[in-house]
């Protein structure tokens, strides 16, 4: 199926740049890699070849049903495209700042900055020595968790689905990245979930507690230390009322 074909599904037809940048890219990958190798076929790699030119072009794309087209799942449609990127040398670029207005969250940007750079330092000081030089930062899938990360530490909702869609990454890389950059920089982006007392949990023990004598045992209404001086309060009042029947 031609690239013009596929983009019409996707439509794409009035998009003639996107149309035209991802079919060089597919001359460009059929002449580096053969992709039949990596288990893309002819229609998934088309379809790949305009998602990465619209990104590029910051064209709309609509991935879900390009997924559903390509006859690939999810998960498999994520490796093919990173696979694809990584052998085009095709790189997307995430900017916080843009990140920030894309969600209507302008307010992270200074956290977001604080956190990559922090991360950086402690993830290249647990390297050896040899190995620093060749760390590479640029990578989307860093600035998108970052972001994430701020978002959720700071109770601001992020569509995590979409931020992997603008990283070109998958679920599980996300989730490493995740699990990294909390674990160097716990003070950044870890959240810190207090642990309730069960004293202070309430629920229907308040309904209980307003009318003590309706509770029973299995409520746990007589383990507490005012229930069990009910029944010697009980006895005070019959002496009481007794007391003032005698006069």
């Amino acid at each position: 199926m031609d690239v013009t074909d596929i983009a019409k599904k996707l439509g794409l037809s009035e998009s003639k740049p996107v149309i035209r940048k991802a079919a060089e890219l597919r001359r460009l990958c059929d002449i580096q890699f053969d992709c039949s190798v990596i288990g893309i076929g002819e229609i998934c790699k088309a379809v790949i070849c305009l998602e990465i030119a619209a990104t590029r072009l910051d064209v709309m794309f609509d991935r879900q049903s390009a997924i559903k087209l390509s006859g690939m799942s999810e998960k498999a449609y994520n490796r093919s495209f990173n696979a694809m990127q990584n052998g085009l040398g095709v790189k997307n670029k995430l900017d916080i700042r843009e990140l920030a207005i894309r969600f209507g969250c302008v307010r992270l940007i200074p956290f977001v900055q604080r956190g990559l750079s922090q991360y950086k330092d402690q993830f290249l000081k647990s390297l050896p020595a040899t190995r620093r030089a060749s760390a590479d930062f640029t990578r989307p899938v860093f600035t998108a968790v970052a972001f994430y990360l701020c978002a959720k530490k700071h109770k601001l909702k992020v569509d995590k689905i979409k931020l992997i869609e603008l990283c070109g990454t998958s679920e599980c890389e996300f989730s490493s990245v995740s699990t990294s950059m909390r674990d160097l920089c716990y003070d950044v982006f870890g959240i810190s979930r207090e642990k309730k007392d069960p004293r202070e949990v309430k629920g229907n023990r308040d309904l209980l507690d307003a009318l003590p004598e309706k509770r029973r045992f299995e409520d746990g209404g007589y383990l507490s230390d005012d229930a069990k001086e009910l029944p010697g309060k009980n006895k005070k009042r019959k002496r009481e009322s007794t007391k003032e029947l005698d006069r």
